[in-house]
């Protein structure tokens, strides 16, 4: 598949099986997150994989969507040590995560498998119950698997802007 057919096809799955995926697919898809660029290439970001049953319990206390999944991935940012952009001080330890973000729900996509940004949890929570997570900016909860009978796009899934209207030429 061609990156623009990857591009076009991928969409919030929001339907998922709780079958195990298997190790080399999950193996491909960090493979492909860790291939992300980061600003400087100085990597300040983390991918947690959740998979027991005790981690999934209190990942939702923090969110309710997992969409029934029994894999998820959480990217988080550290802003220590991550790239400051001299004339603003603009850090890019959140940027450079969305970038992995972006990766990992492309791979997963590739690998036949569904998912979806999940941005809505409650972060404080999260690092509660999760004390590796504290110090970092919580990016994206993405729950992984196999999409289930009846997932499909949203109604709004092919609802794009044309490209007149989000370029500029100068």
């Amino acid at each position: 598949m061609s990156f623009f057919e990857l591009a076009k096809t991928r969409y919030s799955c929001r339907k998922l099986t709780s079958a195990v995926v298997e190790p080399e697919k999950i193996e491909r898809i960090l493979q492909a997150a860790i291939a992300a660029p980061t600003a400087k290439n100085l990597q300040r970001y983390t991918i947690w994989q959740i998979t027991s049953p005790e981690a999934f319990d209190k990942l939702k206390q923090a969110t309710p969507y997992t969409f029934g999944s029994a894999l998820a991935f959480v990217i988080g940012a550290k802003k220590d040590g991550a790239f400051d952009r001299p004339f603003d001080n603009k850090n890019f330890a959140e940027i450079d995560a969305a970038i992995v973000a972006t990766h990992l729900m492309l791979a997963v996509q590739d690998e036949g498998l569904g998912t979806t940004w999940v941005g809505w949890f409650d972060a404080p929570k999260m690092q509660e119950l999760f004390p590796e997570m504290q110090g970092y900016e919580l990016i994206a909860i993405f729950p992984v698997g196999y999409p289930a009978e009846g997932a499909k796009p949203s109604g709004r899934h092919e609802d794009r802007r044309q490209i007149s209207e989000v370029l500029v030429k100068l």
